[in-house]
């Protein structure tokens, strides 16, 4: 894997650990290789009936990592995220999450792919892809107004505020909330109850819940497309600026 994407076993249960807490786990495009690969390998492998996601430091993750994005900057389908994007899309194992601290952009999107997660009380989400020049990513223009509405969804993507552990219960994005030291262990007995279940019913029920994941690609893909145009816009070149200068952005000049 990676230094940073930590990968291990308990049991029937494969645990992906983000693992870079200096920079609150913020995503390159190798940690998306890794973590790719991760569930590229629970794909294949029949003996992982769950995958657990976590983070680490006190959070899950500050979502890309800017000054590396704009050093590698996804072009293709092949590119990392994309992978990762895709592999999310189309896992068959059952995917759960435990989110501690901040989970900004793609850390709150992955979690619309997830079948069961938990956040901490100290938990903070946030989807910051238009103030960046940006579009959201990972089929959650599909995704998220399916679970939240069209109002709340634009809400959300539009205004990009942080919203909190309990307005995400509310919203249906997490399942539980506790305290940060419980999170872990809450998390790991879900994931040994679903380990427990028959892995072919599960993994069928899923499919059934997720809907057409053809439709998923689809918006991941149309997505990706405008992302790729918006990432070389004049707009997300002043955000990224403005972001790495610790300014206030500039929009005035116009696109």
């Amino acid at each position: 894997m990676t230094e940073h994407v930590e990968t291990t076993r308990n049991g029937d249960v494969m645990i992906v650990r983000l693992a870079r807490p200096e920079k609150k786990n913020a995503l390159t495009s190798e940690m998306y290789a890794g973590l790719a690969d991760a569930l590229d390998a629970a794909e294949t492998d029949q003996s992982v009936r769950v995958v657990m996601l976590l983070g680490s430091g006190g959070a899950f993750t500050a979502g890309n990592d800017l000054s590396d994005f704009l050093s590698n900057p996804p072009r293709g389908g092949e590119a990392p995220v994309f992978r990762f994007l895709r592999a999310l899309a189309r896992a068959s194992v059952p995917l759960v999450a435990a989110v501690d601290g901040d989970a900004v952009g793609v850390g709150t999107t992955m979690l619309l792919h997830c079948d069961m997660v938990v956040a901490s009380t100290r938990s903070r989400f946030r989807l910051p892809f238009v103030e960046l020049g940006l579009v959201p990513e990972a089929g959650s223009t599909l995704l998220l107004p399916r679970l939240v509405g069209h109002a709340k969804a634009a809400e959300l993507m539009m205004l990009g505020h942080f919203f909190d552990a309990d307005e995400a219960w509310r919203l249906g994005l997490v399942n539980h909330v506790t305290e940060p030291d419980d999170l872990e262990p809450t998390l790991a007995r879900l994931a040994a109850s679903l380990a427990a279940k028959p892995p072919q019913a599960l993994r069928a029920t899923k499919r059934l819940l997720r809907g057409d994941p053809a439709a998923i690609e689809a918006a991941i893909l149309a997505e990706a497309q405008v992302f790729a145009e918006r990432l070389l816009s004049p707009e997300a070149r002043e955000a990224f600026t403005a972001f790495l200068e610790k300014r206030p952005p500039d929009f005035s000049k116009g696109a």
